[in-house]
């Protein structure tokens, strides 16, 4: 004779799943942080053994912090790539300064890339760090 779960199981059950369903939404697929960032293009690659995504590589330049005072320091900047056309672009300004725009997420999903944060849009920057799209005003 097989017992029956009674409503308290249905509950805990039905709130562990609505748990999961949440905790998943945040880890994958909640936008942490959206920004840009301005740096030389430093490699642009499609890896993968089952997934084949695409990777790219920024050097960021910048001014040291008062523990290195004067010192220029440098700081990569990993993404991954959805678009295949943004990666053609990419490709086409390897070695350059670009601007690029990111969505950050918590987790990493194997279909979207090895990094947290995906690369949707770029422009081509100019030495002095501004797009090609902004005024120089003084």
């Amino acid at each position: 004779m097989r017992k029956k779960r009674g409503p308290l199981g249905a509950i805990i059950i039905t709130l562990l799943l609505v748990g999961f369903c949440i905790f998943g939404y945040f880890k994958w697929y909640y936008v942490f942080s959206d920004g840009t960032k301005t740096g030389q293009l430093n490699r642009v690659s499609k890896t993968g053994y089952v997934f084949k995504t695409y990777e790219g590589e920024m050097i960021l330049l910048g001014y040291g912090n008062k523990s290195t005072s004067g010192t220029v320091q440098s700081n990569e900047f990993k993404f991954s790539i959805r678009n295949k056309e943004v990666f053609e672009q990419l490709r086409e300004y390897a070695g350059r300064r670009v601007t690029v725009h990111y969505k950050e997420y918590f987790g990493t999903l194997p279909w979207r890339g090895y990094e947290r944060s995906i690369v949707d849009s770029v422009e081509l920057a100019d030495d002095t760090g501004i797009t090609s799209d902004e005024e120089f005003i003084l």
